[in-house]
């Protein structure tokens, strides 16, 4: 799958408006965002490529006094596990019970859970903001025998976290097949059993579960579009926690899942992106 990869120059570059921009990025289709001193490279996918929805996002940007420029060039094949090593991928500890780290590093932290993965694709290493409230809401939570779904799974460590918590089984859903084939590597790499990953979107969901609890860390769109299917899979009394928008977004979720017939659980924030929790 080929990637466009994009350098966003931003004036005045902060961090929230480095934040904000990947959030309206993300509506437009971004998958990945990578910090710069002068601003965000991001990437997505070639066939999403939208001219029209870059610029709408960019002159619609909320904060004023802002000036944002871009050019992009098609991402290089790179050898990503060493990229990651070099750059970016560093272990993480999150609620000083779970620690992700990739095959190459050594002198790993010592936590309750730890789970290792093979970053074999440009993106998804699961160290953005909303993919640790995630883990958080994991932690926090009795996972012991639910069926658990996992939307948009990218590699997968939210659905093996939840199995080695005691999830009876996990669903996990992505519409990349390169995350498809990195999940599958990464379950076997944790030796964890009784996770099935598929490709595809929500309308894959018609003949799966019900669930007891749904992730779905995604973006603010398809999650309001999509938002109806994951319900109709849910059991009475299931969660469904979702990321991958931000706190401003709230209203929109909340509205769209309270007319679904959703409880609003409450949320958390970091950098100003949340999770939401909900019950049926």
């Amino acid at each position: 799958m080929k990637y466009l990869e994009f350098s966003f120059r931003t004036t005045p570059c902060t961090e929230v408006v480095n934040d904000v921009l990947s959030a309206v990025l993300a509506d437009a289709g971004f998958e990945s965002f990578v910090e710069q001193p002068d601003g965000l490279l991001a990437y997505i996918q070639q066939n999403l490529y939208d001219e029209a929805s870059i610029e709408a996002a960019i002159s619609e940007f909320p904060i004023p006094d802002t000036a944002i420029e871009y050019s992009f060039v098609e991402a290089e094949d790179k050898d990503w596990n060493e990229e990651w090593e070099k750059n970016f991928f560093q272990p993480i500890v999150i609620g000083n019970r779970c620690v992700i780290h990739s095959t190459f590093h050594h002198d790993v932290p010592e936590a309750e859970y730890d789970i290792a993965i093979n970053p074999q694709m440009a993106f998804g290493t699961g160290h953005h903001e909303t993919t640790s409230l995630v883990i958080g809401e994991i932690l926090d939570s009795d996972m012991s025998g639910k069926r658990v779904l996992d939307m948009g799974c990218g590699t997968s460590i939210l659905a093996i976290l939840a199995r080695m918590k005691g999830a009876a089984s996990c669903t996990a859903i992505d519409i990349d097949d390169w995350c498809v084939r990195n999940s599958i590597e990464n379950i076997e790499l944790n030796s964890v059993n009784e996770i099935e990953v598929f490709l595809g979107d929500a309308s894959i969901l018609a003949d799966k579960g019900p669930f007891d609890m749904v992730i779905a860390n995604i973006n603010r769109n398809i999650l309001l579009a999509d938002m109806q299917h994951y319900v109709a899979r849910m059991n009475k009394g299931a969660t469904l926690l979702m990321s991958g928008f931000y706190v401003d977004d709230i209203p929109l979720i909340k509205a769209e899942a309270e007319r679904l017939g959703l409880t609003f659980n409450g949320y958390k924030e970091k950098n100003r992106w949340v999770v939401t929790s909900f019950k049926l």
